[in-house]
């Protein structure tokens, strides 16, 4: 994690205004130079760093959240108009050190910056297409007026490339949204056409609590061969790469709070399937769905909530234990990367014989799998190029054996408040780490075997009974 922004371009201060109010998503002419002007300089990114939390300098104040490996949309207000602009392009997403991919996203990273508004705040939002196809936004779970939902053919035409759209409305509801193309849509989401969008209550809202640290990411998942840098856009279900903010562990930054901060994650789903995310150490309740803030007589503590397909979740604990606390999605391959997703099981098999034999023809051959899988996380094993391996992460006691969709909640009580750096790992207490029993083992105690003759003679039956069993056929009819 990185404590300082590496914007190319900062927050635009730009003289000049969009004249009159623009009431459509429209603006039919490609953007000359002058006319772009007129328009909020777009930000840029370019590295998948968690960046600190944008606090707002204009307009209405807010709590701001912290975007895991990846950062918040600077503004500028336009006349009490908060306007910001984003730019949908190709761009070089790193998912882990190492591992870079090809894909579509907003001002430079797949998913885009994260917006964040004030519940009443009139927003407009400039788009610029550098695609090399049509596109359009979506912004997902809001109100707002039909013309500016972002469908395209039905709500709009679509942004053809070079073009710019405007949309305005005004941020109705307090709450976590998403934003994503409605365009060539099969396409341009499984590219990480994506970004979360945050409306923060305007005054103390009797639903929402105010929290210490508020994260926010998406589920996302992508199709890419190892060697390869662009996912396969014909996948629907059979994803080698399940990644928060299209980063996979050991990629994903680790979730950094002090102990006893009240904290908020909030997970927008853009997979094909759901997820159960899980977390350790602690109990949570989810406090916000798609609709809006769940009221507190309706939540009850869990330690694993299932996200569907779409869906955004809203989740608060107390982090009052220290410790490095294991965060992640439930379905156990969403937590493996490319490379293992088409290995056989060779459990119990002995190819000792014939590994020789492939050795001697293929010199970097390696046996696995024969023992179960935890050795590819500890093995050298050469990679092709551009790839990550398929469990990995350096714990201190070693190998995590994870990727995918994992990270770490680490609880510090010397951690201070608002500082969000990497405090390393957790220091165990004495004699409050699992260790190795080095005494000696009683010997098990195990029954004799049953079922290998009939029945006792005392309960067997006097004769034998032949059993009938009649298949049904047909309708048979019931009493």
């Amino acid at each position: 994690m990185t404590n300082r922004r590496h914007f190319l371009s900062g927050m635009g201060t730009m003289a000049g205004a969009v004249a009159g109010t623009i009431a459509a998503a429209v603006t039919g002419a490609s953007v000359s130079k002058v006319a772009m002007a007129a328009l909020p300089e777009p930000a840029t990114q370019i590295t998948p760093d968690t960046m600190p939390p944008l606090h707002p300098t204009t307009g209405r104040p807010y709590n701001p959240v912290v975007t895991l490996n990846g950062w918040t949309l600077p503004w500028r207000m336009n006349n009490g108009i908060k306007e910001f602009h984003l730019v949908a392009e190709p761009v070089v997403r790193e998912m882990a050190p190492g591992f870079k991919a090809h894909l579509w996203g907003y001002n430079g990273q797949s998913p885009g910056p994260t917006i964040e508004v004030v519940e009443g705040d009139r927003v407009r939002i400039f788009v610029t297409n550098r695609l090399p196809e049509h596109t359009s936004v979506h912004w997902h779970g809001q109100r707002l007026p039909n013309g500016m939902d972002g469908v395209s053919g039905l709500t709009q035409p679509s942004i053809q490339p070079g073009k710019t759209f405007v949309y305005e409305f005004v941020a109705r509801r307090p709450g976590t949204f998403m934003y994503h193309p409605h365009a060539d849509e099969m396409v341009q989401m499984a590219m990480g056409m994506m970004g979360f969008w945050i409306t923060h209550p305007k005054t103390k809202h009797p639903l929402i609590d105010e929290v210490d640290r508020d994260f926010v990411f998406l589920l996302n998942a992508y199709d890419i061969d190892p060697g390869a840098y662009t996912p396969k856009i014909m996948t629907m279900l059979d994803f080698n790469l399940w990644s928060w903010n299209s980063r996979i562990f050991p990629g994903i930054d680790p979730l950094v709070v002090r102990k006893n901060d009240k904290v908020r994650i909030r997970i927008g789903n853009l997979t094909m399937t759901n997820h159960p995310i899980h977390i350790h150490g602690h109990e949570f309740q989810v406090t916000g769905t798609d609709g809006g803030a769940i009221p507190k007589t309706a939540r009850w503590p869990e330690v694993t909530t299932d996200i569907a397909v779409g869906q955004m979740r809203q989740i608060e604990f107390v982090a009052n234990e220290e410790g490095d606390w294991a965060f992640h999605c439930h379905k156990s391959h969403h937590t493996m990367n490319a490379m293992g997703h088409t290995v056989p099981t060779m459990i119990g098999v002995d190819h000792a014989k014939v590994a020789k034999e492939i050795t001697d023809l293929v010199p970097a051959y390696m046996a696995m799998g024969d023992s179960g899988m935890a050795d590819m996380a500890q093995m050298q094993m050469p990679l092709p190029d551009n790839t990550a391996p398929m469990m990995t992460g350096d714990g201190p006691f070693g190998s995590v054996d994870m990727g995918g969709m994992f990270s770490v909640v680490k609880v510090r009580k010397n951690q201070a408040a608002g500082d969000y750096k990497d405090p390393g790992w957790y220091q165990h207490p004495k004699g409050t780490v699992a260790f190795e029993w080095v005494g000696a083992l009683p010997e098990a105690k195990r029954l004799s075997p049953e079922g290998t003759q009939a029945a006792p003679e005392n309960i067997k039956p006097e004769k034998e009974i032949e059993v009938q069993i009649r298949k049904p056929e047909g309708h048979m009819h019931h009493p």
